[in-house]
């Protein structure tokens, strides 16, 4: 692998994963697929797919393509897909209590094991056998599990708040799902997705059709 892949491919790389696996799940799979045939799949040019699939090493061959079940395994273990990660929620609402029991993290390896919230009337319940915990017990659970991710479900007024305490228990990494632009040390990966923002831009777009 060449050195640090840029972001921008990693994103690309998660798209070119999903078209490998439907392949290798198919009844008939082949063996082999080329850059026109995964850029075609993917709607991305051949181009943009070599130069891709070149930070991964010598891969391919030449008239050939590449091997599918060799190219998937290679991307997932780029992901860091290749082992099990447990994550931390905190939010047990409706939101946090439905991402617990996604199904599309439980197939990337992705696990929830405990969920955290300051609601005295939640605290100590689980949800579909996950148990709540108080907030104010984060350092000493997340330490002890060796959590390294979390998913930030919680209002907007309490998000950097929740961040601040989620790094100090050990956190490495942080999904966050609250309206709220979050300062964090360098040192820690964040990704944020403001859902009504999202909503938002399509109803501007939507208006402007209008127009």
């Amino acid at each position: 692998m060449k050195g640090s892949i840029p972001q921008g491919t990693i994103d690309r790389m998660t798209l070119y994963k999903r078209c490998l696996e439907n392949l290798l799940n198919e009844d008939n799979r082949r063996q082999c697929i080329t850059s026109s045939e995964l850029g075609k799949e993917t709607r991305f040019s051949p181009a943009t797919v070599r130069r891709d699939l070149s930070c991964l090493g010598q891969l391919g061959q030449r008239k050939v393509g590449y091997r599918i079940d060799e190219l998937y395994d290679t991307i997932n273990k780029i992901l860091g897909l290749d082992k099990a990660w447990e994550v931390a929620l905190v939010g047990a609402g409706n939101l946090g209590k439905a991402l617990a029991v996604y199904q599309g993290f439980k197939k990337l390896g992705f696990k929830v094991v405990v969920i955290f919230d300051n609601d005295k009337s939640k605290i100590g319940k689980s949800w579909k056998g996950i148990k709540i915990r108080d907030t104010r017990y984060m350092p000493e659970v997340i330490k002890r599990k060796k959590i390294k991710i979390a998913i930030i479900a919680v209002p907007f007024v309490a998000a950097q708040k929740t961040a601040d305490m989620l790094i100090k228990s050990g956190i490495k990494a942080i999904l966050n799902l609250a309206p709220s632009r979050l300062t964090v040390p360098d040192k820690i990966k964040l990704r944020s997705v403001d859902l009504a923002v999202k909503l938002e831009n399509l109803s501007y777009l939507l208006a402007r059709d209008k127009m």
